[in-house]
């Protein structure tokens, strides 16, 4: 079924462009629905309350104005739009991002890892000098913290599940088995999984998940919803079309977070 909604797009209140442009490009991409997912984190480690602060992240403190924005927005248009976010997940903050998603009530939740060692799992730098052995240690972090976010359950969506395949330092360690470890916790967690096309046309040129992980996921009938993880309208126009082509060749059904 081809997808009529994108549930995974960023606006001014993090990292992206205005909220009134990145609707108004939902509705040129004949969309019938956007979900509107700004980053977020409510962790208490310096680490990342070091990184909200310098990138402007303070949608834990502001998801209330957004959400009267959004309201206003519905008041002009056909489409349905929803009230969601993308929450960095790392199992040590499991305690703040419960009590957070129980007070702040959003229409759905995208969990995403984002976080490796330290450092941003895109920051090319922090893994440059890595060795080969360090690496591959790293991505198994990275993949046993998959698991831990779907076994947590508290989120409906699954973000980006291999991400860290758009960092090249990262790219390739990957295995069959790290992706059978995912299968079986999507399989039982409540969490639905997202085709993104947040690098599509860029350097890594290709969807989440990668087509080997998506084939072991698609054998196990893994539910998938579709999500542009646009930061600019122009992104959200072009990505739209590409993700509903990958939903027919992948002769994929398309679900929705929204209970």
């Amino acid at each position: 079924m081809t997808p009529h909604a994108d549930f995974h797009v960023h606006s001014n209140y993090s990292d992206g462009r205005p909220l009134p442009e990145m609707v108004a490009a939902a509705e040129r991409a004949g969309l019938e629905a956007v979900g509107i997912t700004d980053h977020c984190n409510v962790s208490n480690r310096s680490v990342p309350m070091r990184a909200k602060r310098e990138h402007g992240f303070n949608l834990d403190l502001t998801y209330e104005r957004r959400r009267e924005a959004l309201e206003s927005l519905r008041a002009a248009t056909d489409l349905a739009i929803y009230d969601g976010v993308e929450l960095d997940y790392d199992p040590r903050d499991e305690p703040e991002l419960e009590s957070f998603l129980e007070q702040a009530g959003f229409d759905y939740a995208i969990g995403s890892v984002h976080e490796l060692d330290g450092a941003c799992i895109f920051d090319r730098s922090a893994f440059a000098d890595r060795s080969e052995s360090e690496r591959r240690d790293l991505v198994d972090d990275y993949y046993r913290k998959i698991v831990s976010l779907l076994e947590f359950d508290a989120f409906d969506v699954l973000g980006h599940v291999d991400a860290i395949e758009r960092t090249p330092e990262l790219r390739g360690y990957a295995t069959t088995e790290h992706y059978h470890r995912v299968a079986d916790a999507l399989v039982e967690s409540s969490s639905v999984l997202e085709i993104n096309a947040g690098r599509v046309g860029r350097e890594y040129g290709s969807f989440h998940p990668e087509p080997s992980f998506l084939e072991i996921l698609r054998d196990r009938n893994v539910r998938f919803v579709p999500g542009s993880d646009a930061h600019r309208p122009a992104e959200l126009v072009d990505r739209v079309p590409l993700f509903a082509d990958r939903f027919v060749e992948a002769g994929l059904e398309s679900t929705s977070p929204i209970g």
